[in-house]
């Protein structure tokens, strides 16, 4: 008997996949980082990613075909490619300097506000007020998360925090781009070239620091595990998502990940946030939540009106 599952439930039930796939992304790499240099990482990182995608895209027979490509099809690979090397490296280079992998993920959370300012910009929409006071409470929280006392100036944020805002802004730009061309790519083929790109760019990054190409036992295992949650799972999953449902849908559920990371670093770290880092992350939470609830009802009403 087949089952017909509503496009919606798909939608939600990929973007939670994916949810739940980055948040072990942040612990994983978190471990490896501590034990291998960002050029070995990487290598080994998206080696695995590209051969967990090859092996996906042949069990379902979605090898892609490269002479029916065009030359646009090309130039969107290589400009979504350049976005993800920048972004990701911003990323990683978080994840490597801040002690916990939840703060991260929750100074993360302000990465819609990017989106909705691009959305503004390029796209000439509107904003509504619950997308204003979320924007306002995802970058209070972030504020909050990052603030550490200090009488200098360059040290009132905590260290790393800089690398986040960079991904994240970089990161809104490949999303819109993503969302505009997913019918005309198929997921699977846009996650493959990502985590091509990024393989090219960390073995050339290997080559021209000079290092070894060994690294611990330990960072390999967890390479392993978290290259098939990151570049394979949680990139698919959330193309997959944005098939169904629209990008601000998705990030209701995208933004309950820090509270996942949380879990999964008290218990591999034996870490914990402060007090005053966990408040600012449930900030961001909410704010998160009201720009997506703020895109929603935009859609809805424009959806409403006749042509």
């Amino acid at each position: 008997m087949k089952i017909n599952i509503p496009n919606r439930v798909k939608g939600y039930l990929f973007a939670f996949v994916a949810v739940i796939a980055v948040s072990n992304v942040y612990i994983f790499s978190k471990a490896a980082l501590n034990e291998a240099t960002l050029a070995q990482f990487g290598t080994y990182w998206f080696a695995f990613g590209i051969l967990w995608n090859l092996i996906f895209a042949w069990q379902q027979k979605k090898l892609p075909n490269l002479k029916t490509f065009g030359q646009k099809q090309f130039l969107l690979l290589l400009t979504i490619g350049i976005l993800e090397i920048a972004g990701t490296s911003f990323f990683f280079l978080a994840i490597r300097t801040v002690a916990n992998p939840a703060v991260v993920s929750f100074i993360g959370n302000v990465n819609p506000v990017f989106v909705t300012i691009l959305g503004f910009i390029f796209l000439r929409e509107r904003f509504n007020i619950p997308e204003l006071i979320g924007m306002g409470l995802a970058l209070l929280g972030a504020f909050i998360i990052s603030y550490q006392s200090s009488e200098v100036l360059n040290n009132i944020f905590i260290e790393g925090t800089d690398y986040m805002i960079f991904s994240g802004f970089i990161y809104s730009f490949s999303t819109i781009i993503a969302k505009k061309n997913v019918q005309r790519l198929s997921p699977s083929i846009m996650a493959l070239s990502r985590t091509l790109h990024l393989f090219l760019f960390s073995i050339a990054t290997l080559w021209y620091m000079g290092e070894s190409i060994q690294i611990p036992s330990k960072a390999l295992w967890n390479i392993i595990i978290g290259s098939g949650l990151g570049p394979f799972l949680s990139a698919l999953a959330g193309y997959q998502a944005l098939k169904y449902i629209e990008a601000s849908r998705s990030s209701i559920l995208g933004s309950s990940k820090g509270l996942f990371v949380l879990i999964g670093a008290y218990f591999y770290f034996n870490t914990f946030p402060e007090i005053h880092q966990i408040w600012g992350g449930l900030i961001s939470i909410l704010g998160v939540i009201l720009i997506s609830m703020g895109r929603i009802k935009f859609s809805n009403k424009y959806k409403k009106k006749p042509l």
